[in-house]
């Protein structure tokens, strides 16, 4: 039971970091009115396109029945 909780620990925290660390970069960029060289801004979109990929997956798989062991 302990390690079912520690999971769901652990991909809350996943999901909530991916959540913040989003948003910080796009207050960045508002902040900074989105000026950069073009290097910059496809990192900037590579990097939230990934974490927003692996919340998808982390929410996935949470939401998938776990398979008879």
């Amino acid at each position: 039971m302990f390690n079912k909780q520690f999971i769901a620990l652990l991909r809350f925290a996943a999901i909530s970091g991916n959540i913040l660390f989003v948003l910080w970069v796009t207050f960045n960029g508002l902040k900074e009115g989105f000026h950069g060289t073009i290097y910059e801004k496809l990192s900037y979109i590579g990097l939230v396109g990934l974490l927003s990929i692996n919340s998808f997956l982390i929410l996935s798989k949470s939401a998938r029945k776990p398979s008879a062991q």
